[in-house]
């Protein structure tokens, strides 16, 4: 006997509360096992795959690629124990027809795994996808209406709807669409019938053919409506066209692009920094020559002690955590309901990293325990991740100072807006040869600007003018670092 059992999309941690979807891993008709990733979501932290915690059959999928949906919306419907062939084996269903917690968090009788960690899964291989045929499907949902107990709703036995068409969109239905039938299906979609403006006669709501070629003849005598059970109801008015958003113009050819997922993060972040941090930037000037030649002779060191390749930004970064030591003012949070600065023990570094889903800050933990070896081999490993989408909710959250490299870009300077709730962030333009004045000369020099913005709230400026000038003094001169190690 088959139960179909709805999957909900689980809470995602890091106080995330709604998902994008990006890509279906499986279709209706698929046999997946516990634990197999059935769809890849995109949140405001990374790209994660989810699994499921049912094995069976898929019977329905909810939302189409680019749909974003909130924790506990209905991801698929399972009907475990309807394959044709063990797939996971799985422990026998409970009969109540009721759905287990959307986080899997248990172990349900249902054969959930109780061990769904979204986006990490357990580990288990994915078993090989098997596509039953339509009449089967039809039959496996079937069994589980026709076994369900007579006191047992419909609807709560089955979920399984038509999410992943067009007669999906919720139009004056709220929640699953009592459908079984795929056929009831297909056929609603041919004749262009809203199945959620439709009243089921069956059996606590269920929509049957009946109730479809009802609502076809309806229509095609004209006039207009699509509810079952009264071939006379007035039509059901359509929906008006939304209207433009109050203050802003409306313009035939302009595109509008929804503030979701990374770039919706990103967006609320910095809004929410420039209204809460009173902050202020100061920059400086530095001759980066001696730094990049120290560099060079760094890279070029051959033998056993000879590491990998040292980038600038990691020697950067290397001499941040060297000046937050001396300046701890900076590597701070403000606790504005308890009205107190908080200083931290650690430094966790985010340095900003450009991808194709948007700018992300991945973060080196620990930083203030690394030498620039250990730093650039992290921050090389997490500008990976973050190129391929990889990166977990934990490694972009946590940083309590910023690193933003924006010379990559060929710009010379900026006034970065601080990473919030962090008190400050440094950056750097590109260096380049500019006339300088060294030694009393002028001469060609490779020349930097740096700019930090900082909370003026948990410091002074004369305290953000000793961190600054630090950093320019060990990027001019980088013995000074060196002293001070």
């Amino acid at each position: 006997m088959a139960q179909v059992l709805e999957f909900k999309l689980p809470d995602l941690g890091e106080g995330l509360t709604e998902a994008e979807i990006v890509r279906w891993l499986v279709e209706v008709g698929d046999v997946v096992a516990i634990d197999q990733p059935v769809v890849e979501v995109e949140t405001a932290k990374a790209m994660v795959e989810v699994p499921c915690p049912y094995g069976g059959v898929v019977t329905a999928r909810f939302g189409e690629e680019g749909t974003e949906l909130p924790v506990g919306a209905p991801l698929l419907t399972v009907a475990v124990g309807a394959a044709e062939g063990p797939v996971s084996s799985p422990s026998s269903p409970s009969s109540s027809g009721s759905s287990p917690s959307p986080s899997g968090s248990g172990t349900e009788s249902s054969g959930g795994s109780g061990n769904v960690l979204v986006g990490y899964g357990t580990g288990a291989p994915a078993a090989r996808r098997r596509r039953i045929r339509p009449d089967r499907l039809d039959r496996a949902v079937a069994d589980v209406v026709v076994t369900a107990p007579a006191t047992a709703p419909v609807t709560a036995i089955v979920t399984a709807t038509v999410a992943t068409e067009p007669d999906a969109v919720a139009v004056g239905r709220e929640g699953p669409v009592p459908v079984v039938s795929p056929l009831v299906r297909r056929l609603a979609r041919q004749h262009d019938i809203d199945l959620r403006r439709l009243a089921g006669s069956g059996p606590d709501g269920l929509i049957l053919r009946a109730d479809v070629d009802r609502a076809i003849r309806t229509a095609e005598a004209g006039t207009g409506t699509v509810t079952a059970g009264s071939a006379h109801a007035p039509a059901q008015a359509q929906p008006a066209a939304a209207a433009a958003p109050t203050g802003v113009p409306a313009a035939v050819d302009a595109e509008r692009i929804p503030l979701r997922g990374v770039r919706g993060a990103v967006a609320d972040k910095l809004s929410r920094s420039r209204t809460e941090i009173p902050d202020a930037t100061c920059w400086v000037d530095a001759d980066a020559t001696e730094l990049m030649a120290v560099r060079a002779a760094m890279n070029a060191a051959t033998g056993p002690s000879a590491g990998p390749k040292v980038s600038v930004l990691a020697l950067l970064a290397r001499i941040c955590t060297a000046a937050l030591a001396r300046f701890p003012e900076l590597n701070a949070t403000v606790d504005t309901a308890a009205r107190e600065i908080v200083r931290l023990p650690g430094v966790h570094l985010g340095f900003a990293a450009q991808t194709e889903r948007g700018l992300v800050v991945p973060v080196v933990r620990d930083a203030h325990t690394r030498n620039a070896e250990s730093v650039g081999a992290e921050i090389a490993r997490l500008t990976e991740l973050a190129r391929t989408g990889k990166l977990s909710p934990a490694q972009l959250t946590g940083g309590t100072f910023t690193l933003n490299n924006y010379g990559v870009f060929g710009v010379d300077g900026s006034t970065p807006i601080i990473n919030h709730p962090e008190a400050a962030m440094l950056g750097v333009g590109r260096i380049m040869p500019k006339p300088w004045v060294h030694q009393g000369e002028l001469a060609v020099r490779q020349v930097v600007q740096l700019s930090l913005t900082f909370d003026h709230r948990v410091c002074d400026g004369g305290t953000a003018g000793g961190f600054l000038r630090y950093v320019a003094d060990c990027v001019e001169q980088p013995a000074v670092l060196l002293r001070t190690l």
